[in-house]
């Protein structure tokens, strides 16, 4: 069938529509979160990659490798995760996945605090650089042509049904 790549700042709703789904098992999609490979504390990342973002990268492009078989398979795939968009495409070309679909899910920066403070209970991830981060993945996205997906005004359900209309897209 095909990839569905999803990327977003915390507080977007990538997660909550990909575990929707997945509940769902919604047109046998099979659904992959980035996180769960044990993110490593930004200490970790530095010394054992030189920097968070080069940790993010090669994280990037192990997953779409892990996941290629799948997608050359005729599988739908599902993947999720704070990734930069660059990134994405960069591991996508590595992986030989020449056709997916990659959406920035996306809210303001008020429904996001709110998310992260009310909703998570993680009121330390709504701060300066958590907004600074969706902002800048807001310009990646529009300098690659990614559609926007914004999720502050829909509801979860509106949001999974608008994902899972993608994946049928991408059937053969």
């Amino acid at each position: 069938m095909g990839l569905v790549i999803l990327t977003g700042a915390s507080g977007s709703g990538k997660t909550a529509i990909a575990e929707a789904i997945a509940r769902q098992n919604a047109m046998g999609v099979a659904v992959h979160h980035f996180d769960s490979i044990d993110v490593p504390s930004t200490d970790a990342m530095i010394r054992n990659h030189g920097s968070g973002e080069a940790w993010q990268r090669g994280a990037t492009i192990e997953w779409l490798a892990r996941i290629a078989p799948q997608v050359k398979s005729g599988c739908a795939v599902l993947f999720e995760g704070q990734m930069r968009i660059s990134f994405i495409v960069e591991a996508a070309a590595a992986a030989d996945i020449g056709s997916y679909t990659l959406l920035l899910i996306d809210c303001d920066d008020e429904a996001r605090a709110d998310r992260l403070i009310v909703e998570r209970g993680q009121p330390e991830l709504a701060n300066k650089d958590m907004m600074n981060w969706a902002s800048y993945l807001r310009s990646e996205a529009a300098h690659h042509g990614c559609e926007i997906v914004d999720t502050g005004r829909r509801t979860l359900g509106q949001s999974v049904a608008l994902v899972l209309e993608y994946l049928r897209k991408l059937k053969p």
